[in-house]
C-alpha cells in the first residue's frame, strides 16, 4: 500500500541488513518490499538493492542505499515508547550490542549511524505533564543517564 508520507532513511550500503534488523528487533516492523537498481548508479550498479521499503513500529520508511555522501547525526531519530524497564533493556540492549553506541539521555546510535531515543513512556509523562515540580525532578535524574533507569525516575517524581 502505498503512503502519503514515507520517512526515507539513507544508507551508506547497508539498507536491508539495517531494515532486516529492526523488524527484528521492533513490534509491529517489517520488511515489505526490495528494489534492485534498474541501472548503475554513481554508488552501485545495475542489481544492486536500491531501495528498502519496510515499517518501524507502524510507521512506513523506506531505506536508500544512496552511498557515503551523506551521514547520519541526532537531527534526525526514531523515538521508541517502551512501557516498562524490561522493554526499554532489550530495545536498548539490542541496539547497542548490535555494533551501535550508547549515547546520554536515552539516546543511542545503531550501526549503520541511525540515531534512537529509547524512552519510558513514565519519563515522557512526566516532563510533559502538569506538575512542574516533578517534570523538573524527572528531568535532572534524566540527564546523567545513558539508558533510562526507570526505578530512579519514578523515586524522582516521587521525592518531591
Amino acid at each position: 500500500m502505498a503512503h502519503k508520507n514515507t520517512i526515507c532513511v539513507w544508507y551508506d550500503n547497508g539498507a536491508l541488513e539495517a531494515a532486516t534488523f529492526y523488524a527484528k528487533t521492533f513490534p509491529d516492523s517489517e520488511v515489505s518490499a526490495v528494489h534492485h537498481a534498474p541501472g548503475d548508479y554513481p554508488d552501485g550498479k545495475q542489481g544492486d538493492v536500491l531501495t528498502v521499503e519496510f515499517t518501524v513500529c507502524g510507521i512506513p520508511c523506506v531505506g536508500l542505499n544512496g552511498g557515503p555522501a551523506f551521514t547520519h547525526s541526532e537531527a534526525f531519530s526514531f523515538q521508541i515508547s517502551t512501557e516498562d524497564q524490561a522493554e526499554t533493556d532489550r530495545l536498548w540492549n539490542a541496539i547497542v550490542d548490535n555494533g551501535g553506541q550508547e549515547s546520554q539521555c536515552g539516546w543511542c546510535r545503531d550501526r549503520w549511524g541511525v540515531s534512537w531515543q529509547i524512552t519510558p513512556r513514565v519519563l515522557l509523562d512526566a516532563v510533559t505533564g502538569a506538575d512542574k515540580a516533578a517534570a523538573k525532578r524527572a528531568f535532572t535524574a534524566m540527564m546523567p543517564m545513558k539508558k533510562i533507569d526507570i526505578a530512579t525516575i519514578e523515586a524522582a517524581i516521587r521525592n518531591g
